[in-house]
Protein backbone atom coordinates (compact mmCIF):
# COMPACT_ATOMS: atom_id res chain seq x y z
CA UNK A 1 0.00 0.00 0.00
CA UNK A 2 1.26 3.47 -0.87
CA UNK A 3 1.60 6.28 1.60
CA UNK A 4 -1.31 8.67 1.28
CA UNK A 5 -0.12 12.21 1.91
CA UNK A 6 2.32 14.55 0.19
CA UNK A 7 3.80 15.33 3.62
CA UNK A 8 4.79 11.68 3.92
CA UNK A 9 6.25 11.84 0.43
CA UNK A 10 8.43 14.78 1.47
CA UNK A 11 9.68 12.94 4.56
CA UNK A 12 10.48 9.89 2.47
CA UNK A 13 12.39 11.90 -0.13
CA UNK A 14 14.39 13.68 2.57
CA UNK A 15 16.05 10.37 3.45
CA UNK A 16 16.44 9.18 -0.14
CA UNK A 17 19.81 9.19 -1.91
CA UNK A 18 19.14 9.54 -5.66
CA UNK A 19 21.69 8.14 -8.09
CA UNK A 20 23.52 10.88 -9.96
CA UNK A 21 25.37 10.28 -13.23
CA UNK A 22 29.02 11.20 -12.64
CA UNK A 23 29.35 12.56 -16.18
CA UNK A 24 26.24 14.75 -16.03
CA UNK A 25 28.27 17.97 -16.16
CA UNK A 26 29.86 16.94 -19.46
CA UNK A 27 26.72 16.13 -21.47
CA UNK A 28 23.47 17.85 -22.40
CA UNK A 29 21.09 18.23 -19.46
CA UNK A 30 17.35 18.40 -19.04
CA UNK A 31 14.90 18.31 -16.15
CA UNK A 32 11.27 17.38 -15.57
CA UNK A 33 8.71 18.11 -12.85
CA UNK A 34 6.68 15.39 -11.15
CA UNK A 35 3.87 17.38 -9.52
CA UNK A 36 1.84 15.53 -6.89
CA UNK A 37 -1.53 16.36 -5.42
CA UNK A 38 -3.32 14.73 -2.52
CA UNK A 39 -6.94 13.67 -3.08
CA UNK A 40 -9.40 11.50 -1.15
CA UNK A 41 -8.30 8.35 -2.96
CA UNK A 42 -4.56 8.91 -2.51
CA UNK A 43 -1.86 10.73 -4.46
CA UNK A 44 -1.99 11.68 -8.12
CA UNK A 45 0.79 12.87 -10.41
CA UNK A 46 0.38 15.36 -13.24
CA UNK A 47 1.28 14.05 -16.68
CA UNK A 48 1.12 15.66 -20.09
CA UNK A 49 0.51 14.17 -23.49
CA UNK A 50 2.85 15.76 -25.97
CA UNK A 51 1.38 17.11 -29.18
CA UNK A 52 1.81 15.12 -32.39
CA UNK A 53 4.64 16.88 -34.23
CA UNK A 54 6.68 15.61 -37.15
CA UNK A 55 10.36 15.30 -36.30
CA UNK A 56 9.77 15.34 -32.53
CA UNK A 57 11.17 12.16 -30.98
CA UNK A 58 8.71 12.53 -28.06
CA UNK A 59 5.70 13.21 -30.30
CA UNK A 60 2.45 11.98 -28.75
CA UNK A 61 4.18 10.49 -25.70
CA UNK A 62 2.94 10.69 -22.14
CA UNK A 63 5.53 12.64 -20.17
CA UNK A 64 6.12 15.22 -17.46
CA UNK A 65 6.54 18.96 -17.97
CA UNK A 66 10.19 19.65 -18.66
CA UNK A 67 12.87 19.99 -21.26
CA UNK A 68 16.42 20.87 -22.14
CA UNK A 69 18.52 23.09 -19.89
CA UNK A 70 19.37 26.44 -21.47
CA UNK A 71 22.36 28.71 -20.86
CA UNK A 72 20.26 31.18 -18.87
CA UNK A 73 19.16 28.47 -16.41
CA UNK A 74 21.07 28.69 -13.12
CA UNK A 75 20.60 24.96 -12.52
CA UNK A 76 18.38 22.07 -13.57
CA UNK A 77 15.78 22.86 -10.90
CA UNK A 78 15.37 26.21 -12.62
CA UNK A 79 14.94 24.31 -15.88
CA UNK A 80 12.04 22.32 -14.39
CA UNK A 81 10.40 25.55 -13.18
CA UNK A 82 10.85 27.36 -16.49
CA UNK A 83 9.72 24.51 -18.71
CA UNK A 84 6.63 23.84 -16.59
CA UNK A 85 5.64 27.50 -16.90
CA UNK A 86 6.23 27.47 -20.65
CA UNK A 87 4.38 24.21 -21.31
CA UNK A 88 1.37 24.33 -18.98
CA UNK A 89 1.35 27.87 -17.55
CA UNK A 90 1.95 26.79 -13.94
CA UNK A 91 4.03 29.16 -11.79
CA UNK A 92 5.96 26.65 -9.70
CA UNK A 93 7.30 29.12 -7.15
CA UNK A 94 3.82 30.43 -6.43
CA UNK A 95 1.79 27.21 -6.43
CA UNK A 96 4.08 24.28 -5.58
CA UNK A 97 6.41 23.07 -2.84
CA UNK A 98 9.69 21.32 -3.62
CA UNK A 99 9.80 17.82 -2.11
CA UNK A 100 13.02 16.33 -3.46
CA UNK A 101 14.53 14.67 -6.49
CA UNK A 102 14.79 11.23 -8.07
CA UNK A 103 17.73 9.54 -9.79
CA UNK A 104 19.24 10.82 -13.01
CA UNK A 105 18.29 9.01 -16.20
CA UNK A 106 20.20 8.85 -19.46
CA UNK A 107 18.63 9.06 -22.88
CA UNK A 108 20.02 7.02 -25.74
CA UNK A 109 21.80 8.74 -28.59
CA UNK A 110 19.53 8.34 -31.62
CA UNK A 111 19.79 9.78 -35.13
CA UNK A 112 23.04 11.58 -34.48
CA UNK A 113 21.85 13.20 -31.25
CA UNK A 114 24.11 13.18 -28.21
CA UNK A 115 23.01 11.41 -25.10
CA UNK A 116 21.38 13.51 -22.39
CA UNK A 117 20.99 13.25 -18.62
CA UNK A 118 17.50 13.95 -17.27
CA UNK A 119 16.94 14.96 -13.65
CA UNK A 120 13.41 14.43 -12.25
CA UNK A 121 12.28 16.79 -9.47
CA UNK A 122 9.25 16.14 -7.25
CA UNK A 123 6.82 18.82 -6.08
CA UNK A 124 3.48 18.98 -4.29
CA UNK A 125 0.55 21.25 -5.03
CA UNK A 126 -2.46 21.99 -2.82
CA UNK A 127 -4.67 23.96 -5.17
CA UNK A 128 -4.32 23.69 -8.93
CA UNK A 129 -4.89 27.00 -10.75
CA UNK A 130 -6.25 27.21 -14.26
CA UNK A 131 -3.58 25.86 -16.58
CA UNK A 132 -2.64 27.34 -19.93
CA UNK A 133 -1.04 24.68 -22.13
CA UNK A 134 1.09 25.67 -25.11
CA UNK A 135 1.45 24.14 -28.57
CA UNK A 136 3.80 21.41 -27.31
CA UNK A 137 1.11 19.87 -25.09
CA UNK A 138 -2.08 18.15 -26.22
CA UNK A 139 -3.58 17.56 -22.77
CA UNK A 140 -2.93 17.33 -19.03
CA UNK A 141 -4.11 14.41 -16.90
CA UNK A 142 -3.80 13.36 -13.25
CA UNK A 143 -2.59 9.79 -12.88
CA UNK A 144 -3.32 7.94 -9.58
CA UNK A 145 -0.18 6.38 -8.13
CA UNK A 146 -2.38 3.59 -6.73
CA UNK A 147 -3.04 2.54 -10.32
CA UNK A 148 0.70 2.07 -10.88
CA UNK A 149 1.15 0.24 -7.58
CA UNK A 150 -1.41 -2.42 -8.57
CA UNK A 151 0.66 -5.16 -10.22
CA UNK A 152 -2.30 -6.41 -12.24
CA UNK A 153 -2.32 -3.14 -14.20
CA UNK A 154 1.21 -3.65 -15.50
CA UNK A 155 1.41 -4.77 -19.12
CA UNK A 156 4.04 -5.12 -21.83
CA UNK A 157 4.48 -3.65 -25.29
CA UNK A 158 6.72 -4.20 -28.29
CA UNK A 159 9.04 -1.35 -29.18
CA UNK A 160 10.40 -1.40 -32.70
CA UNK A 161 13.76 0.16 -33.57
CA UNK A 162 14.81 -0.50 -37.15
CA UNK A 163 15.09 -4.31 -37.36
CA UNK A 164 15.06 -4.86 -33.60
CA UNK A 165 11.95 -5.53 -31.51
CA UNK A 166 12.07 -5.28 -27.71
CA UNK A 167 9.43 -6.11 -25.09
CA UNK A 168 9.07 -3.23 -22.62
CA UNK A 169 6.86 -2.69 -19.56
CA UNK A 170 3.98 -0.25 -19.84
CA UNK A 171 0.63 0.84 -18.46
CA UNK A 172 -2.56 1.67 -20.32
CA UNK A 173 -4.49 4.31 -18.40
CA UNK A 174 -7.74 5.48 -20.01
CA UNK A 175 -6.41 4.78 -23.52
CA UNK A 176 -3.10 6.48 -22.78
CA UNK A 177 0.18 4.58 -23.01
CA UNK A 178 2.74 5.16 -20.26
CA UNK A 179 6.19 3.68 -20.86
CA UNK A 180 9.87 4.45 -21.36
CA UNK A 181 11.71 7.09 -19.35
CA UNK A 182 8.51 8.43 -17.77
CA UNK A 183 7.68 4.96 -16.51
CA UNK A 184 11.20 4.54 -15.11
CA UNK A 185 10.72 7.72 -13.06
CA UNK A 186 7.30 6.58 -11.86
CA UNK A 187 8.65 3.14 -10.95
CA UNK A 188 11.32 4.67 -8.72
CA UNK A 189 8.79 6.99 -7.07
CA UNK A 190 6.24 4.22 -6.46
CA UNK A 191 8.90 1.82 -5.13
CA UNK A 192 10.06 4.54 -2.76
CA UNK A 193 6.56 5.17 -1.44
CA UNK A 194 5.66 1.49 -1.13
CA UNK A 195 8.90 0.67 0.67
CA UNK A 196 8.04 3.23 3.32
CA UNK A 197 5.69 0.60 4.80
CA UNK A 198 8.13 -2.33 4.72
Amino acid sequence: MLIKTTTQVRHRLEGFRPKKKWYRRFVNRSAVALILRQVDTGIEVLMIKRSEREGDRWSGHMAFPGGRTEQDDDHTLHTAHRETWEEIGLDMKQHTKFLGRLSDLRTHALRGRQRMVITPYVFSIDKVPELNINYEVAEVIWLPLNFLAAKENRQSMKWQLKMMSVNLPCYHYRERLIWGLSLSMLDELVDLLVSAHK
